[in-house]
């Protein structure tokens, strides 16, 4: 993990009464199973695959983390092609995305009849919860102390923190609406 997801997970310990502590992820089965860490944060596929779920009896789905999937091009590339490739290429791109998200999401699904099926019980919170959590978690004194110094370097006067924000914000607000968060 960087420093910036540890130095992340530290401020929302703070706000939420958590107590973090860093182990190699090798390691964390074995301290969950002999009671060195009580709590992990882990993913649907960690829990399945890293078989964690033999050591814990309870998931809170938080949802506060997800994915993104990217399709990059090169900038000289991408300047060089004519409008109506770049229009293909962003048409392509936005299949792929669905359909990543599409498989994304039934994994997910399986993931999680897996884990019920074997005895993990999972609690989802409501949408009420999940923003007191973020409230806890105090999110933006993270983005003021790591994100905005570099943004405003590489951005200045644009104020790209606040504008990330909102875009965040708004895919939210969409998601929870389409029921998926």
């Amino acid at each position: 993990a960087s420093l910036g997801f540890v130095k992340t997970m530290e401020n929302m310990g703070k706000g939420t009464g958590l107590t973090l502590q860093t182990i190699p992820w090798a390691d964390l089965y074995n301290a969950l199973e002999r009671g060195v860490v009580d709590m992990c944060w882990s993913l649907w596929p960690s829990l399945v695959e890293e078989r964690h779920f033999e050591v814990l009896k309870y998931y809170t789905d938080l949802r506060f983390g997800w994915d993104a999937v990217n399709v990059v091009i090169n900038r000289d590339l991408w300047d060089s092609l004519p409008g109506d490739l770049q229009e293909v290429i962003k048409r392509a791109a936005k299949m792929a995305e669905q359909r990543d998200a599409e498989a994304h999401r039934r994994v997910n699904v399986q993931y999680k009849i897996q884990l019920v099926d074997a005895g993990l019980e999972i609690y989802y919170p409501t949408p009420e919860e999940r923003a007191i959590w973020r409230e806890k978690a105090n999110m933006p004194a993270i983005w003021d102390e790591l994100c905005k110094p570099w943004l405003e370097e590489h951005y200045p006067g644009q104020n790209m923190q606040q504008k990330i924000l909102d875009e965040l914000a708004r895919i939210r607000e969409m998601v929870e609406a389409a029921g998926g968060g």
